[in-house]
């Protein structure tokens, strides 16, 4: 996957981060080879998936509470290609693989899933957030009997902006004065750019977890980071890792991952501290820098991820479809699980894509 930030030494330090954790999920490759040479490669992740794990707010408690009394029955075992700690599935082919070389190296690896869950006896097999590209890749899965569930839409920005007033011009009159406004009062902030946080990787880790405590969702084991991440995150990709660190005084009120490619930056992951944060919009502030982080490096795609759609959809983002396939090992729960999935689906259950829906059809 040349190009890519999250390449192979980002799924070895995920994998590294891990292996020490205890969270329950545990990493691993599938590769094909022909001819000794490697010429397909997919992550690939076990996982005891709770099915109430799209559920939130009160219907989550729901789920919660039938897991206290029926574990069994809520939570399944499941093999992923994929990785929890990805937005996408990273599927790896050989460049000298021509379209019909890459249909064949596909089908072996769908064939090798298969083939580790009758080994390990799982109930589910899951190929986690394909992208388009991706998707069209996995076209023969359908056709397999695999149910599609829709998975979270990743929030990219297009940016073919000569500058930051450029950017700030392309948006509505309201969104234009509000950030303007937030900048203001936002007060006296430091933002240090960082690669290596070895010296705070502790703060890090603290602001991470404060922040996602704030989040009004849960998704479980696929939201947790390994104590540890960041730090290893920071050694394993150098410069190819930024860690915009945002500071009150000498308080670390925050701190933003960037992934940074040659064409793209992914913001990874956002923590901040509160009340803080919210003191001096450092929401707003983060996202100003960011661009302009893009902006003066000619990077012209900002892709801000998963989750917390509002505020990126009204910073001009847009949304690109994500799709979970998935299998059930018998052929009854999978019919039942075929015609429950167009209900199932994540995006079905966050509050702000469920209102840009209703925008959108009104």
């Amino acid at each position: 996957m040349p190009g890519e930030a999250e390449c192979h030494a980002y799924y070895v330090a995920c994998e590294a981060a891990a292996s020490v954790s205890g969270i329950g999920l545990r990493m691993a490759a599938i590769v094909v080879e022909a001819e000794g040479e490697i010429v397909a490669v997919a992550p690939f992740f076990r996982l005891n998936y709770r099915l109430d794990t799209p559920l939130q707010g009160r219907m989550r408690s729901l789920g919660d509470a039938l897991f206290r009394h029926l574990p069994g029955l809520v939570t399944l075992k499941a093999l992923c290609v994929g990785s929890p700690y990805a937005e996408r599935c990273h599927l790896g082919f050989a460049a000298s693989l021509d379209a019909a070389g890459r249909a064949a190296a596909f089908a072996c690896l769908a064939e090798a899933l298969q083939r580790q869950v009758m080994v390990e006896r799982a109930h589910l097999s899951v190929w986690k957030d394909l992208a388009p590209a991706e998707d069209r890749e996995a076209g023969l899965l359908p056709r397999a009997g695999f149910a599609q569930i829709t998975s979270l839409p990743v929030a990219v920005l297009d940016l073919p902006y000569a500058d930051e007033a450029a950017y700030l011009a392309s948006l509505s009159a309201a969104t234009r004065k509000d950030v303007r406004r937030k900048l203001a009062k936002a007060g006296d902030i430091r933002i240090e750019l960082r690669s290596d946080i070895s010296a705070l990787s502790s703060e890090v880790d603290s602001l991470y977890e404060e922040t996602r405590a704030q989040s009004g969702l849960d998704y479980g084991d696929l939201e947790l980071l390994p104590p540890g991440y960041f730090a290893e995150i920071s050694r394993a990709l150098g410069e190819r890792a930024v860690f915009a660190l945002y500071w009150v005084g000498e308080e670390l009120a925050a701190f933003n991952l960037l992934l940074v490619e040659a064409d793209r930056v992914i913001d990874k992951f956002l923590g901040m501290r509160y009340p803080l944060a919210r003191e001096h919009n450092l929401y707003v502030v983060s996202w100003m820098a960011n661009i302009r982080f893009c902006l003066d490096r000619g990077i012209r795609l900002f892709q801000s991820g998963q989750t917390a759609y509002a505020s990126k959809l009204r910073f001009g983002s847009r949304l690109v479809p994500s799709t979970i396939l998935v299998r059930h090992r018998a052929a009854s729960l999978q019919w039942v699980l075929r015609r429950l999935s167009p209900w199932l689906g994540f995006d079905r259950f966050d509050h702000d894509l469920a209102r840009h829906a209703e925008r959108k059809a009104a």
